[in-house]
């Protein structure tokens, strides 16, 4: 066999490895893309939690704030129980007055407690979704460096077992569709 014919059978030899690994580039691809969109998707459910969180803490401190102007109220009507006041009919309307205020901010006070934990029952949601897109970003962060490492060895073993990681990291970000 002479040297030509040689570096030829060479250059087909490489020639088809390199097109034996494409099918690898490409699954390298397409996983790069995927992490991409889930690290993003990620971020924003992480912001979204972040958001729901700072409303949630507002909306417990104006229910805390309305809860400390019906305990003020509350005293100053006791106050006024236990005290002689000489115009007794100016001290009874001011204290039916006290009382409505009462009755109302009950009320009140219920309804900004249900806001509260309806926003910290969104923070759980969200919470649960940015958990479910990390695990996903992680599996396929992982499935696309062990499909690389088919590359190197050129043993598709690598191949199959970066793309089991792949999937288990697809039904990790869809799995958030299902979550109510």
């Amino acid at each position: 066999m002479e040297a030509n014919e040689a570096q030829e059978l060479q250059e087909q030899a490489e020639h088809g490895a390199s097109e034996a690994m494409r099918p690898v580039a490409f699954t390298m691809s397409v996983l790069a893309v995927l992490v991409a969109v889930t690290t993003v998707l990620g971020h924003r459910t992480h912001t979204e939690a972040v958001l729901d969180q700072n409303k949630a803490t507002d909306q417990w401190n104006f229910y805390q704030a309305k809860k400390i102007r019906a305990n003020d109220t509350a005293l100053a009507t006791d106050l006024l129980s236990v005290i002689t006041i000489a115009d007794q009919t100016a001290a009874h309307k001011l204290a039916k007055t006290y009382a409505d205020h009462q009755a109302k901010w009950a009320d009140d006070l219920k309804q900004e407690q249900e806001k509260a934990e309806a926003l910290e029952t969104n923070v759980k949601h969200a919470e649960a979704h940015a958990d479910r897109f990390d695990l996903a970003e992680a599996m396929l962060e992982i499935g696309l460096v062990i499909t690389s490492v088919t590359l190197l060895t050129r043993s598709r073993i690598y191949w199959y077992l970066g793309m089991g990681f792949a999937v288990a990291g697809i039904v990790s970000a869809v799995s958030v569709l299902f979550l109510k």
